[in-house]
């Protein structure tokens, strides 16, 4: 099998992403899919290659948000999804080792090499470009800025043909860490408070999920429009000033949040996040460090704790459908969040990310329309 399709490529950790004709030169393995993708979200993830401390292998296809109709399958006795298919694309896990059995796949113990650092073995030499060049490997075994993909279906999960399967994507990776976190990792419920600090993709998501689940939600941000989303979505908005965060948290929670979820990676508002939980309470880590955190005298005391969350905990073959079910019940209004770009349009939507003038783009290769 020969495909050939454009695709988004980054060839430099300075240049901007180029739109060229790829060729993939394999049929779909035992266990594998080919994806035509009718979207794909942009997120922060597949711009920090451009940082020193998170550069993969280039050039490179990236896009790990992906969603479409599967067109070919390799079968196999775990392979359910088939042909026609819609499938929302999320991060790639082995599927044996101790956290993938115990339906932990995003602390999967071959996570880094999979989804960052290479992807599987088999991979390097699928992908070309014109001149015959390999391209990475899968990137979060996908790289869906393209017109295909070939991933493994454990990747895959399968969707509503009834459902907008190009605005999708994004729940296989930033909406499912925000909501995970406060579904999966906090298990917020009525009557919990929770603070989220930074109300970008993952920070909103969070809020519509803890609006769903009946907690009380602070959302923090320095962008009046994206307070007023969150405020839209049922949190309070609290905007970010010089002093006094956590006491004005604490205020607005009744003495203290029970969950903080911080988005961030700034160390100060990490600590005031700290200082407004009540006693016994949680903070999770979603973002990561770029610089050391210290934490500051009596942050940890009375019980607090702190945790990394990674890809919201999830089991995305039971979150992603919570999540399209909640969407439907008017509940978990992602959509709001999405403004699509053609596929050619990529540096525009990079730069009106960085910018803040959009909180997803969502990519849609050639020949594909809303």
């Amino acid at each position: 099998m020969t495909v050939r399709f454009q695709a988004a490529v980054l060839r430099s950790y300075e240049d901007p992403f180029t739109i060229e004709e790829v060729t993939l030169r394999t049929e779909p393995a035992e266990g594998e899919i080919l994806v035509e993708i009718a979207g794909c979200g942009m997120c922060r993830t597949d711009l920090a290659v451009r940082r020193p401390a998170g550069r993969s292998p280039l050039p490179a296809v990236l896009g790990h948000e992906g969603a479409g109709t599967v067109v070919r399958t390799g079968g196999g006795p775990d392979t359910a999804i088939g042909v026609g298919d819609h499938v929302v694309l999320s991060f790639d896990s082995c599927g044996h080792c101790r956290n993938c059995r115990g339906a932990a796949p995003a602390y999967c113990d071959s996570f880094a090499s999979l989804n960052l650092f290479g992807g599987r073995k088999e991979d390097t030499p699928r992908l070309t470009d014109a001149s015959g060049e390999a391209l990475a490997p899968r990137w979060f075994g996908q790289s869906s800025f393209a017109a295909y993909a070939l991933v493994p279906a454990r990747n895959a999960v399968r969707v509503d043909p009834a459902l907008p399967v190009e605005l999708l994507g994004p729940l296989g990776c930033g909406f499912l860490t925000g909501a995970g976190a406060v579904l999966n990792a906090f298990g917020a419920g009525p009557g919990d408070t929770l603070a989220v600090l930074g109300a970008g993709a993952v920070g909103l998501a969070a809020v519509m999920a803890a609006t769903a689940a009946g907690a009380l939600t602070v959302a923090v941000d320095r962008h009046p429009r994206r307070l007023a989303l969150a405020e839209r979505f049922g949190a309070i908005p609290l905007p970010v000033t010089t002093s006094g965060l956590s006491e004005r948290i604490l205020r607005l929670t009744d003495g203290g949040a029970q969950y903080a979820l911080d988005t961030t990676a700034s160390p100060p508002l990490i600590n005031d996040a700290l200082r407004a939980l009540r006693p016994t309470g949680s903070l999770g880590l979603v973002a990561r460090l770029h610089t050391a955190l210290p934490l500051e005298p009596g942050t940890l005391d009375r019980g607090r704790g702190i945790r990394h969350i990674c890809e919201g905990d999830a089991v995305p073959g039971l979150l992603v459908p919570r999540l399209t079910g909640l969407w439907q019940a008017g509940r978990f209004p992602f959509d709001q969040l999405i403004r699509t770009y053609p596929l050619a349009g990529i540096n525009e939507a990079e730069r009106d990310f960085h910018a803040g003038r959009v909180v997803k783009p969502v990519l849609i290769p050639e020949g594909r329309s809303r």
